[in-house]
C-alpha cells in the first residue's frame, strides 16, 4: 500500500456538522487511511491508497455529499480576497438587508405602539416571496444535499423554520385573517440575520487567517538581478539559484542566500522571533522576507518553498489543517445536535399548542428553537483558536507540526533538556587561562596559535580565533609533528620549540593550576579547571601555560529556565557529557543537582522520559542530535532545535527556529493560552444553546432575536480567538 497525502479546498460548509459528515463519508472508504476536515479553514487533509483511488475520485465523493472540492496545488495558504471583494461576493446579504428594512422599520414602530409603519399585506407577501423563493435557495440546496448525505446541518434548521412560517403566513392571508396574524417579517429577518452572520463570520475568520496569509507577501514580486554587467529588474519567478540579487534600504530579501558585498541590518523577527535587527555583511546568511536597513548584494541559494519562509508556511498550512483532540468534543456534539434540535422543536410545537391552543404561538416558538440552535459556533471553537495560536507561535519562532502537538504542549508540566547545542553554544570557547610566572598571555597565545594553525580540532580553532580577536600577530611555525592522542609540536619563529596538547605532553603539572583556581566554596568538582577540556603549552621544554575550554551557555538559557520555573514547570538536564560538567551547567542555570544527569546514552534518555511519564507527568523533550531522537519521539511533545540532525527534526513534534530555549518557553505559554482560549470558545458555543433553546421554547425569544443570537455566537467565538494575536511573551 502506497499512502499519499493531499490537501483539498472545500466550499459550501455551513457548520461543524458539514465537516463531520464529509469526514464520516471519507473515513468509511477502505482506501482512505485518514481524513480530517477543518471547518474554520475550509480545508480537508486526506491520506489515501493511490493504488485504489485518485484525488479526482475523492473529490467526486465529496461533491456527492453536496459540497465542492478542489485540489490545492500548494500547501501554502492562499491569500484571501480583500474586504472589497468579500463585500461584493455577499450581494445576497445586502439585498436581503434592503428587503428586510421595511419589516425592521415596522417592528421598531410596534415597540412604540405605532402599527402603521408595518408594510401593507401585498408588500409583505412580495418581499417575503422574493426572499423565500429566490434569495433563500442556497439554504434549501445545502439542506437537501445535507439530508441526502445522511447528516443534517444548520441549513436544515433554517430552511424548515423559515419555510414553515412563510407557508403558514400565506395560508393565514388566503384564509382572510388580518395582517397582524402573519409572520412574514420573521422568515425574512431570520434569513437576513443568518446571512449577515455568515458574512461577519467569514470576515472575522479572514482576520484570523490573513495574519498568516500576509506572510506570503513578505517576498517581493520584483527584484533587481545582475545580468552580465547590468542590474536589471526581474520578476521573482525568473530568478535562478546562483543569481546575484541586490536589495537596498527598505526592500525585502527575495531568497535565502549569502551576502557578497555591502552591509545592512536585517529585521528577521517574522522568521526567527528575534526582535532585534541582525547585522549583515559579506559572508552573512540572509533570509527571504527580511527587511533591510542598508544595502547588500547577495547570491540566491534557496527560492520559493525551499526557503525558510516557504518551509515555515508549508509546515503551518499542514498544522492548521490538522485537528486537535479536543475538537472531538465538537464533532460528537455536532453529529447528534441537529436531530436533537429538530426533536426539541417538534416537542415545543406540540406542547405549546396543547397548553395555549394557539397553532400560531406553537409555530413561532418552534421556529425560534430551530433558528437559535445553529451549531456554527461549536464547529469554530477549536479550529479558530488553533489557527490563531499557530500564527502567534510562528511569529515567536516556534513551529508546531500539528494541532495535537500544540494542544499537548498546553499541558506540559515537565521539560527535559539536552545540554550540548540546546542550552550551550555547541562549540568550545576559552573559559580560563593560566600562565607561568614568566610568560604573558600574549606570548602564550602567540606560541599556541602558531602551532594550532596546523590542527583541525575545534579546540585548536577556538585558540586561533581568540588570538585573532585580540589582534595578536601569529608567528610562523615550521616542522610540525603530531603525536597521536597527545598533541602537536612545532618550531615557532622567535619563540622556539612549542608543544601544545595534553598536560603530560606539555610537561605541565595541573595540580598547581587547580590549586590556583580552587573556588572559595570548597567544591572543586565545579571549578572550571576540573571540568573543562584542557590544552597545555610548553616552550623549550618548560611549562608556559594552559587554556580551559568549555562549551559556553547560550545568553538566554538562564532566563528561559527562570521563566519555566516561575510558571511551575520542572526542568531536567540529560546529557551524554560527564556528570561534573552537567552539574556545573545545572548550578549556573539554577537547576537542582538531582535534576541534572550526565553520562546518558540514547536508551537511558528515553528510559528517563518513560519514567517521568509513568509518574503522570506531561513531558516535553528538547534536543538537537541523533542521540536525542528516541527521547524526542517518546516525549509527549518533542522540540527539535532548528539545524538539528534530520532524524531529530523528523522525530520532533515542533521546531524552535532561533535555537533558543526561550522560544521553548514561548511555545509552551502560547499553547497554554490557546488551550484556555479553546475552552472559553466551547463555553461560549454551548452557553448560547443552553440558554437560547429553553428561552425560545418558552416563547421568550422571537425567531428574529434568535437569528441575531445565532449570528452573535459565531462572531463572539471568532472574536475571542482573535485575542490570541495580542499574546505577549512574559
Amino acid at each position: 500500500m502506497s499512502t499519499q497525502h493531499i490537501n483539498l479546498q472545500i466550499d459550501g460548509m455551513t457548520c461543524q456538522a458539514c465537516a463531520s459528515r464529509i469526514e464520516k463519508v471519507l473515513n468509511k472508504k477502505d482506501f482512505v487511511a485518514n481524513a480530517s476536515v477543518n471547518f474554520a479553514g475550509e480545508t480537508a487533509q486526506v491520506e489515501y491508497d493511490d493504488a485504489q483511488t485518485t484525488p479526482e475520485e475523492l473529490m467526486q465523493i465529496i461533491q456527492k455529499t453536496g459540497y465542492q472540492a478542489a485540489l490545492k496545488t500548494s500547501a501554502l495558504p492562499e491569500m484571501q480576497p480583500e474586504n472589497a471583494n468579500l463585500w461584493r461576493s455577499h450581494w445576497r446579504t445586502w439585498l436581503l438587508l434592503i428587503l428586510a428594512a421595511p419589516f425592521m422599520l415596522g417592528m421598531v414602530g410596534m415597540l412604540f405602539g405605532v402599527h402603521t409603519l408595518m408594510p401593507p399585506a401585498w408588500l409583505q407577501i412580495a418581499l417575503a416571496s422574493i426572499v423565500q423563493l429566490w434569495l433563500a435557495i442556497p439554504f434549501y440546496k445545502s439542506a437537501i444535499a445535507s439530508v441526502r448525505g445522511g447528516l443534517a446541518n444548520m441549513d436544515v434548521l433554517v430552511s424548515i423554520g423559515t419555510l414553515a412560517i412563510y407557508l403558514y403566513s400565506i395560508g393565514m392571508m388566503l384564509a382572510g385573517h388580518p395582517v397582524h396574524h402573519v409572520y412574514f417579517e420573521a422568515g425574512v429577518m431570520v434569513i437576513a440575520f443568518v446571512s449577515l452572520g455568515k458574512f461577519l463570520e467569514e470576515r472575522t475568520k479572514r482576520g484570523s487567517l490573513n495574519s498568516l496569509g500576509l506572510m506570503m507577501q513578505l517576498t517581493p514580486r520584483q527584484v533587481t538581478v545582475l545580468r552580465g554587467t547590468q542590474w536589471q529588474p526581474e520578476k521573482l519567478e525568473n530568478v535562478q539559484i546562483g543569481d546575484t540579487l541586490r536589495a537596498v534600504q527598505g526592500e525585502r530579501i527575495a531568497a535565502d542566500g549569502v551576502v557578497l558585498s555591502g552591509e545592512a541590518w536585517a529585521d528577521e523577527s517574522h522568521l526567527t522571533g528575534e526582535s532585534q535587527p541582525v547585522y549583515k555583511t559579506a559572508g552573512s546568511k540572509v533570509l527571504a522576507g527580511s527587511i533591510l536597513s542598508g544595502s547588500v548584494d547577495y547570491r540566491a541559494e534557496q527560492l520559493g518553498s525551499n526557503t525558510l519562509l516557504g518551509d515555515m508556511m508549508n509546515a503551518l498550512a499542514d498544522a492548521q489543517g490538522s485537528k486537535a483532540p479536543i475538537a472531538r468534543l465538537a464533532d460528537k456534539a455536532a453529529a447528534v445536535f441537529v436531530p436533537t434540535v429538530l426533536s426539541i422543536a417538534a416537542l415545543t410545537f406540540i406542547a405549546t399548542w396543547l397548553f395555549t391552543g394557539s397553532a400560531t404561538k406553537a409555530l413561532v416558538h418552534a421556529v425560534a428553537v430551530l433558528v437559535v440552535a445553529c451549531p456554527c459556533a461549536l464547529g469554530l471553537a477549536t479550529p479558530a483558536a488553533i489557527m490563531a495560536g499557530m500564527g502567534v507561535a510562528v511569529r515567536h519562532g516556534v513551529w508546531f507540526k500539528n494541532a495535537a502537538a500544540m494542544e499537548q504542549a498546553g499541558h506540559i508540566d515537565t521539560v527535559v533538556l539536552d545540554k550540548t547545542g540546546t542550552l550551550t553554544q555547541g562549540k568550545p570557547d576559552i573559559a580560563a587561562i593560566w600562565t607561568a610566572p614568566n610568560i604573558s598571555e600574549d606570548t602564550l597565545f602567540q606560541a599556541a596559535a602558531a602551532v594550532e594553525q596546523h590542527a583541525v580540532h575545534p579546540l585548536a580553532k577556538a585558540i586561533v580565533s581568540h588570538a585573532a580577536e585580540r589582534g595578536i600577530a601569529i608567528p610562523t611555525a615550521t616542522q610540525p609533528e603530531t603525536e597521536a592522542g597527545a598533541g602537536l609540536q612545532a618550531q615557532v619563529a622567535g619563540i622556539g620549540l612549542v608543544k601544545v596538547g595534553k598536560p603530560d605532553f606539555a610537561n605541565l603539572d595541573m595540580q598547581a593550576v587547580w590549586q590556583q583556581g580552587q573556588p572559595e566554596n570548597g567544591q572543586p568538582e565545579n571549578d572550571i579547571w576540573q571540568i573543562a577540556s584542557l590544552v597545555a603549552v610548553s616552550i623549550n621544554g618548560e611549562a608556559a601555560g594552559a587554556f580551559a575550554l568549555a562549551d559556553p551557555l547560550k545568553p538566554d538559557s538562564a532566563e528561559a529556565i527562570a521563566r519555566l520555573h516561575a510558571h511551575g514547570i520542572g526542568v531536567y538536564i540529560l546529557s551524554g557529557d560527564n556528570a561534573a560538567t552537567v552539574s556545573h551547567i545545572a548550578n549556573a542555570l539554577g537547576i537542582d543537582s538531582p535534576h541534572a544527569h550526565g553520562n546518558q546514552s540514547p536508551r537511558s534518555k528515553a528510559d528517563f522520559i518513560a519514567q517521568l511519564k509513568a509518574q503522570g507527568r506531561s513531558v516535553a523533550m528538547v534536543g538537537d542530535g541523533i542521540n536525542d531522537a528516541p527521547a524526542l519521539a517518546l516525549a509527549d511533545v518533542g522540540f527539535a532545535v532548528r539545524g538539528s540532525t534530520d532524524i531529530a527534526e523528523h522525530s520532533a513534534d515542533a521546531v524552535l527556529v532561533r535555537q533558543s530555549v526561550n522560544q521553548l518557553a514561548d511555545g509552551i505559554f502560547i499553547a497554554r493560552a490557546t488551550l484556555k482560549n479553546i475552552k472559553q470558545n466551547l463555553f461560549f458555543a454551548f452557553i448560547y444553546n443552553i440558554l437560547g433553546i429553553p428561552l425560545a421554547a418558552f416563547g421568550l425569544l422571537t425567531p428574529v432575536i434568535a437569528g441575531a443570537m445565532m449570528a452573535m455566537s459565531s462572531v463572539s467565538v471568532l472574536g475571542n480567538a482573535l485575542r490570541l494575536k495580542k499574546f505577549q511573551a512574559r
